[in-house]
């Protein structure tokens, strides 16, 4: 009963064979591997987009700072949500690979942002001259840290006030293919065919053991990003073992699969949760997380059980049973059925 974070999840199976075949023999180093070249050739594909400059890097927090100092001055302020995880979880690395950007918070509900929002955070910056951050890259994350989705009607607006003010648009997709298999729709119509100009495409969170790949619909920037990557030390040497779990993630649609999976899981486990007497929801479950609440005692049989997750508001250890705890559940393609209804078993008690 594992459901603490996708990150905590196995590698798929595939990957890891395909992780050992790269390893029988000798490639090329530093991304001029064969496996490379038909990565390249299948995210153009699944992208429409034969022009598009693909990189690999380990972490996603490596690309979206890689791709976000490409674009970015360390003059410019990047507007991304309140809760986005470059601003809440990656240690200021934004901030330190662009050379000290500042990050510009955009209010919002369910964890995103709107055009009108964005619009009236543009407007506010640019405006003290030489003494205030000129305006930047617009970021959003998807699916967002709280589990939701932007729609694609709303990743098309927000694209387009960031146009009219000339600002590139980066997508945050550490959770990309579970928002994706969520609105039903291709990468090409979730990413450029709405105004994204790059795009952090994430694997480790959905079954690969770590790999991210960023792409850049304008190949104008490949230069200026291969100089970042290597002078931010994250060029490796012996690619191919990122290169490999790419490309058997991308084969006989890996990446979807995994993820649909990973949403069908917590589709279930929402679904028994909403079954239970007083379980609240704090934002409807679109994607692989939930934030609901229930019991202290709830929480302290599946603690007692051995389930692994955050309790997100609240204390395990109050005197109150009846008192409803907040708890961030997320799960992951390999997660069982049998383990969902033993979760939920022991929230009813």
């Amino acid at each position: 009963m594992f459901f603490a974070s996708d990150n905590s999840g196995p590698v798929h199976p595939s990957v890891m064979e395909a992780l050992a075949h790269a390893n029988e023999s000798y490639a090329m180093p530093y991304g001029a591997d064969v496996l490379m070249v038909n990565v390249h050739t299948r995210i153009r594909e699944i992208f429409e987009a034969p022009e598009a400059a693909v990189y690999l890097v380990a972490t996603g927090t490596a690309a979206n700072s890689l791709a976000l100092a490409t674009l970015c001055n360390p003059w410019e302020t990047v507007f991304c949500s309140t809760v986005a995880h470059i601003h809440e979880d990656e240690c200021n690395a934004p901030e330190f690979y662009t050379g000290g950007a500042k990050l510009t918070l955009v209010k919002g509900d369910d964890a995103k942002f709107t055009a009108d929002a964005l619009r009236e955070a543009v407007e506010k910056e640019e405006t003290r001259g030489v003494h205030g951050p000129q305006r930047g890259p617009v970021s959003m994350t998807q699916a967002t840290e709280r589990g939701t989705i932007y729609s694609l009607d709303e990743i098309r607006a927000i694209a387009k006030s960031a146009k009219a003010f000339g600002l590139p648009v980066h997508m945050d997709g550490a959770r990309f293919t579970n928002a994706l298999v969520a609105l039903g729709c291709s990468a090409a119509e979730m990413t450029w065919k709405a105004g994204v100009d790059v795009v952090s495409f994430g694997g480790t969170k959905n079954g690969l053991m770590g790999v991210e790949a960023v792409i850049f619909f304008d190949p104008k920037h490949a230069w200026e990003f291969e100089l970042r990557r290597k002078r931010g030390a994250h060029l490796f040497s012996k690619h191919r073992y990122l290169s490999a779990q790419m490309a058997a993630y991308l084969d006989d649609d890996l990446w979807l699969r995994s993820a649909k999976a990973a949403n069908d899981a917590t589709a279930r486990l929402a679904h028994g949760l909403k079954q239970i007497e007083g379980t609240t929801f704090v934002h409807e479950p679109a994607v692989n997380m939930i934030f609901a609440g229930w019991s202290r005692a709830g929480h302290q049989r599946l603690h007692d059980a051995g389930a692994q997750y955050y309790i997100w508001e609240g204390a395990l250890d109050g005197s109150d049973p009846d008192e409803i705890l907040t708890a961030r559940l997320v799960t992951d393609w390999s997660m069982t059925d049998e383990n969902i209804d033993r979760f939920l078993d022991l929230v009813r008690g």
